[in-house]
Formats: C-alpha cells, structure tokens, sequence
C-alpha cells in the first residue's frame, strides 16, 4: 500500500476509488498495466529514496530530528526532489503552496515554510484515514497544514481517468508540487493538474515529480505542448527525475536562484 506518512511503507501502492466497470475504466486499466510492463526500471527506481547520509544530510538542513522522516523510498519523495522543494522555497519565499499527493514532502514543505517567512500549506490526497493523520504527524513537530480529502471522482478524459475533487482551493498559488495521484491510477493522470495552472501567481512555479517516467515524459510533452506562458525543463537528478515549470518570462532567473 502507499501510505507516506512516517509508517514504513508496502511495495505496492493503495489502490484507486472502487467504481463501477465501464469501458473507459477498462480501457484505462488496460494502459495503466502496459506501462507497468515499459515502466517497470523506474517504478523499480522509485522504491530508492537516497542513502540513509543523503536523509540526515536533509533534516539538518531544515533542522529536523534524524527520525523525523521514516526510511525514503517505497513511493515516498526521494532526497533530490525534497532538497529541491527546499531550494524553491528558499528563493521563491512562497505565500501559499498546494501540494497533490500528502505525506514525507508535506513535513519537509511545512518546516522550509516555517524557516522561511511562513507560508500556508494547502495539501491534498485521496486517502482520507491518511489525510486525518497527517496533521498529527506534523504536530509532532510543531508545524501545521491543511490536508484535505480529495476523492477521485472527477472525470478527466484528457488524462485517461478520474482526478481530485479539490474543495477550497486557494485564490491564488505560489508553488505547486505534484506528487500524486499515484502511476497506478493512469500512467498520465497527474497531467490533470494543470486545472490549477490558471490559478498560479505571476511568480508561481509547478515542480512535478517521478518526471524520469516515461508516463510523466507525455505529461511533460503535452504540457510544453498547451502551455506555452511556461518554460518546462526537466532535472536528471536523484532516482526519478524532476519537472519544473515556471513562466517562461522569468524562467532563466528562476533556474539561477534556485540552482545547487
């Protein structure tokens, strides 16, 4: 099962809402399982999060206890895409972040935000015993955030399945971090989050992860593709890869502030 809270984690991931069979859920099945079968080096990768060094390294970086996270990996954020989101909050100083997919990146997102002007963190899953316990978790560290259930029972025929129901949403976001839903849903599902581009601030900047995938590769195309007020490039680094968009007119800048 996929629960990323500070809990070890299963190999596989919880499974989608239970709808009833029609043909497009069918047909969505049927392309999720092909790409198992291509994708399967980097689902395998995904199961790496970073040397046990690589996550002490993390904590003291936002000065966190060394067992605030559980071991990385099994779906969780690796150690490069966390240490990004901290950079991005460094230099971005956002007021307000949305997150899709809860879990180790929500205690990393809260506590960059807490050391960096503060900030709201409005974070969304679709597992709602999950959700419950997520504010606890951060409690445990004197932080806080907004997690919201999200079922998915949106229809996004784009994108090959159902996507968020997403209840108070922010005016206006700063950072957005896509982590979620999982490959398991659909291969291209987290494509339909650009339902929340329209709401990204003149500085707001979109970090995808599991970019390396070759399901988030098409995302990655049609993206480049719809969105052109936005300069998408792709970072190698770590063991899944990363997609950052910012708009195109200060893309150079944000590169240069936020690079290590």
């Amino acid at each position: 099962m996929r629960v990323t809270t500070k809990r070890p984690t299963g190999l596989l991931t919880i499974g989608a809402n239970r709808f009833p069979f029609s043909r497009a859920r069918f047909r969505a099945k049927c392309v999720t399982l092909a790409f198992g079968a291509i994708q399967w080096p980097w689902l395998l990768r995904s199961l790496y999060g970073g040397t046990r060094a690589e996550k002490q390294a993390l904590l003291r970086r936002i000065d966190l206890p060394q067992d605030a996270l559980p071991h990385l990996g099994s779906w969780k954020a690796d150690t490069f895409f966390l240490h990004r989101i901290v950079d991005t909050i460094e230099s971005l100083r956002p007021e307000v972040v949305v997150e899709l997919g809860s879990g180790a990146s929500s205690l990393i997102i809260a506590r960059a935000l807490a050391l960096n002007g503060g900030g709201r963190l409005v974070s969304y899953d679709q597992h709602a015993p999950f959700v419950a316990g997520m504010a606890q978790w951060l409690a445990e560290h004197d932080l806080a955030a907004e997690f919201r259930h999200a079922p998915l029972s949106i229809s996004a025929p784009k994108w090959g399945a159902d996507w968020y129901r997403l209840a108070e949403l922010p005016a206006s976001i700063d950072l957005l971090v896509v982590d979620g839903p999982p490959w398991s849903v659909h291969p291209f599902i987290r494509g339909a989050a650009e339902k929340l581009f329209p709401l990204l601030s003149p500085r707001g900047v979109i970090l995808l992860d599991d970019a390396a995938r070759p399901g988030e590769q098409i995302v990655a195309s049609r993206w480049r593709r719809d969105w052109k007020e936005f300069a998408f490039e792709f970072e190698a680094g770590g063991t899944k890869g990363m997609l950052r968009g910012t708009r195109s007119g200060s893309a150079a800048n944000a590169r240069d502030a936020v690079s290590t």
